[in-house]
């Protein structure tokens, strides 16, 4: 079992703490030379500046599936040669009517090395095996539907 870790700070600064008046800008430090701005999506009065749970719950299903896939891949010595993906995840109520996430989808695409080439069905079965084993699709409820384009 391993724990991983990050900090998060927030301060009030000139605002008030009373609805609509405070900043929801805060900061996330994964090492000390790893810090982001975070604040709200821009919907519920965010800076698009800065980045959102939402965005970065994205971005941890997408990086997890990744380095899933590329892990696959190495083991069938399928030669990638790079990967891109655009994550887009969608807000809206879940089974409870409460606000979520309920949507992530994820659109990969994936380059070999000059002459190899991988048939639909097997990349869709590759695709659907690093889903099976993403730490963070594993962790996400089973009202928030992934997809793989």
């Amino acid at each position: 079992m391993s724990e991983i870790s990050i900090d998060l700070i927030w301060k009030l600064n000139s605002g008030e703490m009373s609805p609509g008046k405070y900043s929801n800008q805060h900061e996330i430090i994964f090492t000390p030379d790893l810090k982001i701005l975070a604040d709200a999506a821009p919907d519920w009065k965010g800076s698009e500046a800065n980045t959102n749970p939402e965005q970065t719950l994205a971005a941890s299903l997408s990086s997890c599936h990744m380095m899933t896939f590329l892990a696959l891949a190495a083991k069938m010595k399928w030669p990638v040669s790079g990967y891109q993906d655009k994550a887009i995840a969608t807000l809206g109520k879940n089974s409870k009517g409460l606000m979520s996430v309920t949507k992530i989808q994820l659109n990969p695409k994936v380059e070999f090395s000059e002459g190899f080439t991988v048939g639909d069905d097997e990349m869709e079965e590759v695709q659907d095996r690093a889903h099976r084993y993403c730490f963070i699709a594993n962790a996400l409820s089973e009202d928030v539907e992934v997809t793989i384009s």
